[in-house]
């Protein structure tokens, strides 16, 4: 069977891991009007309240509008969390984010993983169903995500 160049690209990039999603300091994505609604249902807190997220909906671009505010440790002189935004790539979101259904595990060696229901968007109007791995280290302020 011969493989086309296209087929072995494609195939090559189905057998890589899913790249790490992007972690920013707080901006316009993190506004308050955007928290999605209704934000009993968009919001969790995790470690005896030390961490909180919340489902960020930005309504533009359709595909990617959700990004994932998080509240977490080290707190800073005057006592408040560090504030952190969670997208996909870039300022590009994901097609859909939900806290109902998330778990959480800790690790003393990685922090605290958060692990959230999503939907991702492909070239070609694809939407995937997956899940937002979120890993959280209170001690440093490390954050990171992964798709599954």
């Amino acid at each position: 069977m011969r493989v086309t160049g296209a087929a072995a690209v494609w195939s090559l990039m189905l057998a890589l891991p899913v790249a790490a999603q992007d972690v920013a300091e707080c901006d316009w994505r993190a506004a308050a009007q955007a928290i999605a609604e209704p934000w009993a249902a968009n919001t969790a807190t995790f470690a005896n309240g030390a961490v909180r997220l919340a489902v960020m909906d930005v309504l533009e671009p359709a595909a990617g509008a959700y990004h994932l505010l998080i509240l977490s440790p080290p707190r800073s002189e005057l006592g408040e969390r560090q504030c952190r935004v969670m997208s996909a790539d870039g300022s590009f979101g994901f097609a859909g984010l939900s806290v109902v259904g998330a778990t959480a595990s800790y690790d003393p060696a990685t922090g605290l993983t958060v692990s959230l229901p999503a939907k991702r968007w492909s070239e070609g109007d694809v939407f995937t169903d997956t899940r937002l791995l979120v890993t959280i280290n209170q001690a440093s302020g490390a954050i990171s995500g992964s798709l599954e």
